[in-house]
């Protein structure tokens, strides 16, 4: 598999800056975890999101907001998936739970 370069950098940087008291190559190490958990992830999301039964597009709560939208008041996750959160270090996964197209409304 090929990984974008550029913005595996972007994200050592990133990661160098905002965590105090870490050596570069230790952003390094994290930021290339991150980068191989990206398809493992997008794996495991597509999996749960058929066996859910799920055809419409889904994001978690974050993704909708930063997409300009937001999740109705009340509505349930239409399914939940383990993912790793590669940007820690140490390859620890989460819960993510998604909601769907029909659950959210554009911010006003």
């Amino acid at each position: 598999m090929k990984y974008n370069l550029s913005k595996i950098m972007l994200k050592v940087w990133k990661i160098y800056r905002k965590e105090t008291g870490i050596r570069f190559a230790e952003a390094l190490h994290r930021a290339w975890l991150s980068a191989k958990a990206e398809e493992i992830n997008a794996k495991r999301i597509q999996q749960s999101k058929m066996a859910a039964g799920v055809k419409e597009p889904v994001h978690t709560w974050p993704e909708w907001k930063q997409a300009g939208y937001k999740v109705l008041h009340g509505s349930k996750a239409l399914f939940n998936c383990c993912l790793i959160w590669g940007s820690k270090g140490d390859g620890a996964t989460y819960k993510a739970s998604f909601f769907g197209e029909s659950q959210v409304q554009p911010v006003a």
